[in-house]
């Protein structure tokens, strides 16, 4: 039985962005008719946490899929990085629209807000060729999405596997290689 999973990029959030590498990655991997699962593509999330928030939630409710792999930009790295852990920053639940529910500044790096995926990350990235693990998300749109949608997860007690993955710059020197290893965490996560 082919396996569903849920992936998500990002939309450019500066003037000069002609793209955005997760969003790239995602296009070129939905072109590719030879994968064994059912993936499903959310597009150019908005580089805002709390709507790219909502609309994950919306279509993980909508889908009820086996997997997710959020993934985000991350122009400074040179190679594919999973993320491992998502700190809470303050922001606002998802379901809540009361201002007095963020979370107070000296709680925002207590371990209580800190969140880790269920994957094994090691398992997952067997037979890589360039892929690192990450305990740092970044501090920006990414993180927020991640400990939202891993946190959604936990609190509806699903039994929903969630990654982030950030994906350099691409170009002809490294795409078929990120390609590559995207599709290998894509079907090592399937038989996790």
């Amino acid at each position: 039985m082919q396996k569903k999973i849920l992936l998500t990029s990002f939309d450019i959030w500066l003037s000069q962005q002609e793209s955005n590498s997760s969003d790239d990655l995602l296009l070129a991997l939905a072109k590719m008719a030879s994968l064994p699962h059912d993936l499903n593509f959310l597009h150019r999330l908005p580089v805002d946490v709390q709507l790219a928030s909502s609309r994950v939630i919306a279509k993980i409710n909508e889908l009820q899929p086996d997997y997710i792999i959020c993934c985000g930009m991350a122009a400074s790295c040179s190679q594919l990085s999973v993320e491992v852990i998502a700190r809470g920053t303050g922001i606002l639940p998802v379901e809540s629209i009361n201002s007095t529910d963020i979370l107070p500044i000296e709680s925002i790096n207590s371990p209580e807000n800190i969140l880790q995926t269920t994957v094994d990350i090691e398992k997952l990235l067997v037979g890589a060729a360039a892929v690192e693990i990450s305990y740092d998300c970044g501090k920006f749109v990414c993180e927020g999405l991640y400990y939202s949608v891993l946190d959604y997860l936990h609190q509806s007690q699903l039994s929903i596997k969630c990654i982030f993955v950030h994906v350099p710059i691409l170009n002809q020197e490294n795409l078929i290689e990120i390609i590559a290893d995207f599709v290998l965490i894509i079907n090592n996560l399937a038989l996790l």
